[in-house]
């Protein structure tokens, strides 16, 4: 357990980003992720909305719960009580910590709104979290404390994704556009707001620390304005385009 925790270091050698391991743990991951999502979407979709926000309630207590756990963890092995400050939910998947209990237990709009934000972001934090994760996976053995706790809160936001649109929970109303929007702008304010006090790389705003960000960081020649400006443009089209998607798939666009 100590050596799970990483307490004292991790003496095992990293099996390495997108080695078997690492791809045989997320796809294991990705697998329950699915199947859950359908089952228990498939079973509450002809219920109402009270027993279907049953499964997105206890999903935005475990993943809090467990986000909660890990810092104590992290403070508690680097023996430093200021460890949070790193821990922040600042990043695209992190922001699902507070987007799954908005959608869980706000009303009206914001409620709406903050539904379409998990559905659309969700399922992508779940694979850049798990497949796309070469910045945990190059440093920690897969089956270590950072890596497990890691995939398992991506695959909440992924489960709560695809539970979403499963279980027809999704409005994906044209006037909620606007309000996701302003909550990932917010989120990216917020965290360039940070990387500027403490130094960090929250939303990958600084550079793509082995993640496929270094995409845009190298198209760019790393320019420090060009680059953030990039990858917040990169997070507005993709809404876009979920959206356009969506619609066309659906054939629905509603006001």
């Amino acid at each position: 357990m100590k050596e799970f925790f990483g307490f004292g270091g991790f003496t095992r050698t990293p099996e390495g980003y997108f080695s078997w391991q690492h791809i045989t743990f997320v796809s294991l991951l990705m697998l329950v992720m699915i199947v859950s999502a359908i089952l228990l979407g498939v079973k509450y979709r002809k219920k109402d909305e009270k027993c279907k926000n049953k499964v997105l309630i206890i999903s935005a207590i475990l993943i809090d719960s467990l986000e909660l756990f890990k810092i104590i963890i992290f403070c508690i092995r680097g023996n430093d009580p200021w460890a949070w400050i790193y821990e922040l939910p600042l990043f695209l998947c992190s922001i699902q910590l507070i987007a799954i209990p908005l959608a869980a237990f706000s009303k009206g709009r914001v409620r709406n709104a903050a539904l379409d934000f998990v559905f659309i972001f969700g399922i992508l934090g779940a694979v850049m979290g798990t497949y796309c994760a070469g910045q945990n996976y190059a440093c920690y053995p897969v089956l270590s404390f950072d890596n497990v706790i890691s995939g398992v809160t991506h695959s909440i936001s992924g489960f709560s994704s695809l539970y979403i649109v499963v279980s027809g929970m999704q409005s994906m109303k044209k006037r909620n556009i606007p309000i996701t929007f302003a909550i990932l702008c917010s989120f990216c304010l917020a965290a360039f707001t940070a990387n500027c006090i403490i130094d960090y790389n929250y939303m990958f705003l600084v550079r793509g620390d082995g993640t496929p960000y270094d995409i845009v960081y190298n198209l760019v020649g790393g320019n420090p304005v060009l680059y953030p400006l990039s990858v917040v443009a990169l997070f507005l089209l993709y809404i876009a385009a979920f959206y356009g998607v969506y619609y066309l798939i659906t054939g629905k666009r509603k006001a």
